[in-house]
């Protein structure tokens, strides 16, 4: 290694006044997933910053949310890596305006803050103390930056599609876990729309001539909910139902939107077609059950290429002092999208953070210089060993 560890950290420590003017202004970015002004008001901040360093810059644009922004820096090594992150929020505009970023008992709180912006600044300033400091650790550093994480990343996952051949590796800047935690495995998940359709009649008069659409979704649902655990780490969970119109009529109409996270890959089609003979299996005669919509994220399981960089991580982690211990959950990121395209990835490399998409969104101070430390020791590590 050409720079020691206490090189990077002290370089990120003196620039740490910068990160928090700069995350202050970030978060104050109105910036909701629907808001594609908004969203492309915090991508051309960030193309700003890259241009002030000579670094180039790439466009995703899309006509209905923000553009992608792919800003990279050159450098003289093998190492080809990608750090993603999103511009989006979940707030809807006004909320940035009527909670700016403050400080309490050592935390910054504020909407966005740890999802993604702390993220996001971490890999542009890791990016930029390598640029500086190590060159030759690397041949390609790219920040990534989607503008549809929050909702059904249509747009990132067609960039992230054209992206993934030319990378070795990707590290997802969402924050790590409130414990620490890095993120090395996340459940895939999907969205099923079951659509009864029924007969109608009079409930009173002649409840025969029915086909009640409600009575067939409820026996779908309570086989549905029987799936749970059926294979290790599957969740089925019916979220929302609807049906019917008038008390005095037998429905001819019911729909539930269900909720289905898998732990592996391989799950995916046999819980599918489980999901699909509930739908098919006739318990009200006279009515018939559709299946819309599907799967959404693939899982991010955690493969040996995973397992490696999970000891690399932790290997860096005790150079600086920092336990470090790898987590999985079912919430979904862009490194679920990344792991279905074969690119080795870990997550939760952003400073600690967490209760997001609520008034009390925080991270930690004292975990944005060590955490930007490990990410760019990471990637120098990563550049070592090829």
């Amino acid at each position: 290694m050409s720079v020691s560890p206490e090189t990077i950290r002290d370089w990120i420590a003196a620039r740490l006044p910068e990160y928090l003017a700069e995350l202050r202004v970030l978060c104050a970015i109105e910036c909701p997933t629907s808001y594609k002004s908004g969203v492309d008001q915090a991508g051309a901040w960030v193309q700003a910053w890259a241009i002030r360093r000579g670094w180039m810059i790439r466009p995703f644009p899309d006509q209905t949310v923000g553009d992608g922004i792919v800003v990279t820096v050159p450098g003289r090594g093998t190492l080809r890596a990608m750090l993603v992150a999103h511009l989006d929020t979940v707030y809807p505009v006004g909320v940035a305006a009527e909670r700016p970023l403050r400080q309490e008992n050592g935390r910054l709180i504020g909407p966005g803050s740890a999802d993604n912006k702390s993220g996001l600044l971490a890999g542009l300033y890791a990016a930029a103390v390598l640029a500086e400091l190590a060159p030759d650790s690397f041949a390609t550093l790219s920040v990534v930056c989607g503008g549809d994480e929050e909702t059904d990343s249509r747009a990132s996952a067609a960039m992230l599609r054209d992206l993934a051949p030319d990378y070795d590796l990707a590290l997802v800047l969402e924050a790590a876990r409130e414990n620490g935690d890095i993120v090395s495995a996340r459940k895939g998940n999907g969205m099923f729309r079951l659509t009864v359709q029924g007969r109608a009649a009079h409930a009173g008069v002649e409840p025969e001539k029915g086909a009640n659409a409600v009575l067939a979704l409820a026996h779908q649902i309570v086989a549905l909910q029987a799936l749970n655990g059926t294979r290790s780490g599957l969740t089925v969970n019916v979220g929302v139902i609807e049906g019917g119109s008038v008390p005095n009529a037998v429905p001819d109409h019911a729909s539930a939107l269900v909720d289905v996270r898998v732990a592996q890959p391989q799950d995916m089609a046999p819980v599918e077609t489980a999901i699909r003979a509930i739908a098919a299996a006739e318990h009200v005669p006279g009515t018939r059950t559709t299946i819309s919509d599907g799967w959404g994220f693939p899982p991010m399981a955690r493969t040996p290429a995973i397992a490696n960089l999970v000891e690399l991580t932790k290997a860096c982690g005790a150079e600086l002092g920092i336990l470090l211990n790898d987590a999985a959950t079912g919430g979904v990121s862009y490194a679920n999208l990344i792991a279905g395209l074969g690119l080795p990835v870990l997550d939760g490399l952003g400073p600690i953070g967490g209760l997001d998409h609520s008034p009390r969104e925080y991270i930690e101070i004292d975990s944005i210089v060590p955490r930007t430390t490990l990410l760019a020791m990471l990637l120098l590590r990563a550049g070592a060993e090829r």
